[in-house]
């Protein structure tokens, strides 16, 4: 009904474990660099999550 105001749907560029025989080098560096992008804003997160996890487990602990 309404089709046209959907979202496209997003295929990420890079799957684990896809081939990488089709891929060039130009290909092959781009998607390096964006998994150690990707790398570092899981790695954030997580910190920021471990963060607030001692943070709340220092507030609610026995002493």
């Amino acid at each position: 009904m309404f089709e046209d105001d959907a979202e496209p749907v997003k295929t990420p560029g890079y799957m684990i474990g896809q081939v990488l025989d089709t891929m060039s080098v130009e290909e092959l560096e781009h998607t390096i660099q964006r998994l150690k992008e990707e790398i570092a804003r899981l790695e954030q997160a997580r910190d920021q999550k471990s963060g607030h996890l001692a943070a709340a487990e220092s507030l609610f602990s026995k002493k």
